[in-house]
Parts: structure tokens; sequence; C-alpha cells
């Protein structure tokens, strides 16, 4: 028993023994542990100034507080380092002075996210407390003294925007910068030299003695403005240098549309604060450039690039690579829009306010949408000139107003949806003579003195053909009443109108009435020939009148044709099969018939379908001061290539509707006669 006894005793020494010290060890690890959570925290938090007060004092004799602060702090700026995690990925080495922690950091940086697993620490006891070891190797683990750490952007590229031919609209390309040498410049005719270019370039004097003022080396390019290579203003500025003035290139945007196309393409710009706020996250910096407009805006995110960095280690030539991101550059574009369409519409419009837009009736193609006037997307990348300033002064900055995105009252152009409304419900019949007496009509007493008016030349015995050639306004009043208002609102939305549309351009959304309802019978009497609160967009009724020549479907439109979609049907039967050709032969006497009101519009060879309409923008029926806006709309029935909608704004007392019928034809036969 005695003997048991002292063993169990011995036993129980030990154990206490080996306790003791594993205590020790536990209460000195935790101390080296204690150090480099602190240090690790100030470190997460950007705290280099803390971060100093933890090294080693031979560490603070290798490099003092103020290069040690700058350094991280340059370094980190320099490489965008943000979202530091710092965590212990192995077992602590005990040494005799010291204790080696390894660690793992993890970071976002301008090259992409970065994980380096091969970070060492040692940490010391100095007297009572425990100190961190310092050297470059903290900063990056393959980094040592004399090293040069050094970050490399590779810029990506924008995507081009290109025309249904492969026509380019869009492009990074190289522009002109118009600048002067101000040491050779300065020797001799300054003055004469400063006006000689300002009225070159069509600008203000001040502007080019301000930008001369503000530099303060005489031998520093300055720039006066950006300009395109093929400007003409450059001819008498070229080969100058010994006058001290300079042209150099540069990088930039460039488009190809001229004025047809700048309300559709748009431009880009610097992008603002704001922009950066609302695009937080996204790979944006104060340098960024951002779509401003049109397309470059609405596909902004498949356009823009990704730039690249590399962040590297230069030790004497030789390079180490910490972290390295590809550039990802902008996808191209392909619209279903036809330049040389796009130049011929813009160019019909010679300056007139409006909009034209065509379509593809077979594939729901858009072939042209053009707002006018318009500017050149490069005045926005290169300079604004005197002369356009003062054009938008005088025109009240017209151009900045996208008209065929806008909604505009249909008028006469929507007696085709009527009456197709009508012959779908089987409430009309094409052929039924419809008796009206006189100028002015009224349902009921109930209208008091509100009355339908119709225009000259008009019979008294009307049916769908003479009524469509005539725009005969009491007639379609007639079917809008015969058929309600839930056939009619059903018909219409049939049509698109009043309902959502998918396209690959903000649009204003189409509407039946201001409260979405027909509410009383003159509201639906007006409605069925197009003056009632019904509003469209050109698009919409290019599409209504593709239908005549597809069969009667309406197809879904597009602008963009390379994102692997295939056309498909947006309203089928708009239009009843067996009422398609009763419309085309109804809606082609305007302009076939001698007596027509459209004859303006024939193409040889070609059957044209269409509408003339009329606008009348007024406070009441009896208002004489209101603008009209004038509309026509004409589809070849013949090849079915193409639907066109042209609204003018203000054709009161020039030529009302007459104005763009001319146009239309104009445009329709240069893509079909191709």
């Amino acid at each position: 028993m005695g003997v048991f006894m002292r063993k169990v005793h011995k036993k129980v020494i030990i154990l206490m023994f080996i306790m003791v010290v594993s205590l020790f060890g536990c209460s000195k690890t935790n101390k080296y542990l204690e150090v480099f959570e602190v240090y690790k925290d100030k470190w997460i938090q950007g705290n280099f100034t803390e971060m100093y007060q933890l090294l080693t004092t031979d560490s603070k004799s290798y490099i003092d507080e103020a290069t040690f602060v700058d350094r991280y702090t340059n370094i980190y700026s320099a490489i965008e380092m943000t979202n530091i995690q710092i965590e212990i990925n192995g077992e602590l080495i005990e040494n005799d002075e010291y204790t080696t922690i390894p660690f793992t950091l993890k970071s976002t940086t301008v090259a992409g996210d970065i994980a380096l697993d091969n970070y060492k620490v040692d940490v010391y006891k100095e007297d009572k407390e425990y100190k961190i070891k310092w050297d470059e190797s903290l900063i990056f683990p393959k980094m040592i003294s004399g090293d040069k750490l050094m970050v490399e952007n590779y810029p990506s590229k924008r995507g081009s925007i290109l025309d249904r031919n492969g026509v380019v609209l869009a492009e990074n390309g190289t522009i002109s910068v118009v600048g002067i040498h101000p040491s050779i410049f300065d020797l001799e005719n300054r003055d004469e030299k400063i006006k000689e270019i300002a009225t070159v370039l069509d600008i203000n004097l001040d502007t080019i003695i301000e930008k001369l003022s503000r530099n303060t080396n005489p031998e520093h390019f300055v720039p006066i403005v950006d300009i395109l290579s093929n400007d003409e203003k450059l001819a008498s500025l070229s080969n100058r240098e010994s006058e001290g003035i300079v042209i150099n290139t540069k990088e930039s945007r460039v488009y190809h549309g001229g004025k047809a196309t700048g309300r559709l393409i748009g431009y880009i710009g610097n992008i603002t604060s704001e922009e950066l706020t609302a695009n937080a996250d996204k790979g944006y910096n104060e340098l960024s450039l951002i779509g401003k407009a049109g397309i470059e805006q609405v596909y902004e995110d498949k356009l823009r690039g990704y730039d690249g960095s590399e962040i590297y280690i230069d030790r004497n030539g030789e390079y180490i690579t910490i972290a390295k991101k590809e550039p990802i550059n902008g996808s191209d574009i392909k619209l279903s829009i036809d330049l040389g369409l796009q130049n011929k519409a813009y160019d019909e419009l010679n300056g007139e306010k409006g909009a034209v837009t065509a379509v593809d009736p077979k594939t729901g193609e858009v072939l042209a949408l053009v707002s006018a006037p318009s500017y050149d997307s490069n005045t926005f990348v290169t300079y604004i000139t005197k002369s356009q300033t003062q054009e938008w002064k005088n025109t009240n900055n017209a151009d900045q107003i996208n008209r065929f995105s806008n909604v505009y009252s249909p008028g006469s152009t929507m007696k085709l949806i009527t009456a197709a409304i009508g012959l779908n419900n089987g409430e009309l019949n094409a052929d039924e003579v419809f008796n009206i007496n006189g100028e002015a009509w009224q349902n009921d007493e109930s209208w008091g003195s509100y009355k339908v008016t119709r225009v000259p030349p008009y019979n008294e015995s009307v049916t769908l053909r003479e009524a469509a050639k005539f725009s005969d306004n009491i007639y379609f009043a007639q079917v809008a009443l015969k058929l309600g208002k839930e056939k009619l609102i059903e018909g219409i939305k049939g049509f698109g109108i009043g309902e959502e549309m998918k396209f690959d351009y903000p649009l204003a959304e189409s509407s039946i009435s201001n409260s979405g309802d027909i509410d009383n019978d003159i509201l639906l009497a007006d409605t069925g020939y197009g003056q009632g609160e019904l509003m469209v967009t050109p698009l919409n009724m290019a599409l209504v009148y593709s239908a005549l020549a597809n069969e009667g479907n309406i197809m879904e439109p597009r602008l963009v044709i390379d994102d692997g979609t295939e056309a498909t049907i947006w309203k089928e039967n708009a239009i009843k099969k067996e009422n398609v050709s009763i419309l085309v032969d109804d809606f082609s006497a305007l302009i076939n018939d001698e007596d027509g009101t459209a004859i303006g519009s024939r193409i040889p060879g070609v059957n044209i379908a269409g509408k003339t309409g009329t606008a009348e923008i007024k406070s009441s029926q009896d208002d004489t001061e209101g603008t009209e806006n004038g509309w026509f709309i004409g589809v070849d029935t013949t090849t079915s290539k193409i639907s066109v909608a042209m609204i003018i704004e203000d054709v009161k007392g020039r030529g009302g509707s007459q104005i763009p019928v001319p146009k239309v034809k104009n445009i329709i036969e240069e893509y079909i006669n191709r």
C-alpha cells in the first residue's frame, strides 16, 4: 500500500509540473498574439501611425515614422487597397528571442481581389512589452529593401456601335488637339495669332487668353480645343510649329453619323459625382467616361469596358507580379438602323421639328429612328463653337428634345385602327353606306353645343373607301359609337397602344386617354377619328400600319439585332386576315385615286397604303389660336419592306398634313429602289 501511494504522489507532482509549464507557455503565447491582434486591427483600420508605435526599437531605427506612414498611405492609395482581412493561417513558431506568426492577407485592389498566404511577422519581447519586427515583407511578402512598388493600368476599349450593314456609327479613334507652345508662340505677333486662332476655331478670345494665363511653364503644351481630325478648320493651323501653334492627337470616342444619328446614338462624357454615387461598386472612378444620352447611355453596361491593372515589384529592372487583372473590352452593338435610310429621313425633315420612324413589317426591325433638329454627337467630345452656342440660343435648344421618343395625338392616322376594329368585330361593313348630312354632326342633344366636323370634299353617302380617302371625321366618330368603349379600348390595345411595349430604347408610354378609360360618348366619338386623348409615339403608328404588309400581324419592334433574339409576333391578328386586303385597298385610295388627298406619295410599280393626319393642339373646340401637327404614314404593301411614320410639328397655315406626304414617299422610294 505504501509503495503504491508513493507512485501516485510522484505522478501527481509530474502532472502539476506539466500544467504549470503549459500555463506559463500559454500566457507567453497569448502576449505575442495580443500584440499581433492589435497591430492587425490598426492595419485593417489604416491607422499607420499607431501601427508604427508597435514596432521594435530596431525597426524604428530602420524606418522613421513619417516614411512608414507615407509608404503605406501612398501604396494603398495607388493600388486602391480596401476591404483588408487578416487571419493567422498556421502554427506559431517559438524561438528563443521571438515568435513567428504566419498569416494571410486578403483585400480588394485596382488589380482585383488578392489573397497572399505567405506573410510572416516576428514578435519580440522588449523589456516588458511585445513589439513587431518590421521590414518591407510586411508590405508584400516578396518585397525587400530598395524595391519599388509599381502600378500599371491597361485601359479597356469601349464597344463600337454599328448599323445593320456593319457601318460604324461610334468607335474609339483619335482626334486632334489644337494647342500652343508658349515660349515660341510669344516670340512675335502673339495678339494677332490669338485673334486668328479664335476666328478660325470660332471661339472667344478670352478662352485662349485664360488657358495661356493658367500655364506656368512656357515649355509646356497648352491645349486649346479638341477637334475632329478631318475638320476643315485645321487646314490653316497645320504645320505652324515654328510659330508655336501645335496640333497633337489623342484617343477619343468618334461618331460617324452626323446630326442624323445624334439623338439616337447620344454621346459619352466625364462621369459626375452624382453618377459615380449612383453607379457605386461598378468599377467607375473620378476619371471614368460614361454614356450621357442615347444608345451610349441605354447600353452603357454592354458598351463599357473594364480596365485592367498590374501591381508589381520593380527590383532594378526585374519585375515581380503581385496581382494582375486583364482588361475586358466592351461589346459591340449592332443596330437594326440603316444609316443610309437614317440620313435620308433626316434630310427630308430639312430643318423641321419632327420625327421619323421606319420599320420592317416582316421582322419588326427599326430601320430609322430620327428626331429633328438634332446634334452631332462629336460636339460633346470635342468643343462647342460660338456659332453652335448662338444656334442653341436662337432655337431655344430645340435639338435637345428627342421627338421620336415623345407621344403625340395621332390625328386622322387613328382612322385605320378604328376601321380595323369595326371590321374585326363585325360592327362595320366596308361597303355599308353611312348617310351623313352637312359639315357638322352630333349624336344627340346631350352633347350641347359640341359637334364633330368634317372638311370638304365630302359626300352625303359615305363608304369606308370614301371615308378613308377624304378623312371623314363624322364617319369614324359614328363607327366608334357603334363599337362602344369596351370594344374600342380592347381593339386599340390589340394594336399595342396603351400597353407596355418591349423595346431597346426608352420611349414615352402610349395611352388611350388621360384616365385610361373612355367615360363619355363625346370622348368615344373623338377617339374614333384621332382627336380624343389618345397619345402615341411615331413607332406605335409605324407598327400599326405595318400590319397591312404582314397579314394583319404586328411584330415586336427590335433595335438591337446582335443579341441572339429572333423576330417574333407581338400582336397577332391586330387586323384579321380576311380584312387586310379590304383595308389595304381602302387606305390606298387616297394615294392611288386621282382625287385622293395623298397622291404626292405615289411610287411607280409600288402600292402604298397610308393616311394623312392633322392633330389639333387647342384648348377647346372654339380655340383658333392652337397649333397643329402633321402626320403621314405610308407602308409598302407590294414588297412589304418598309412602313414609315413621319410627324412634323406646327404645320398650321403652311400646308398641314400635306407637308410630310412627299417626304415619306421619298424615304420609301429610296429604300425599296436601292
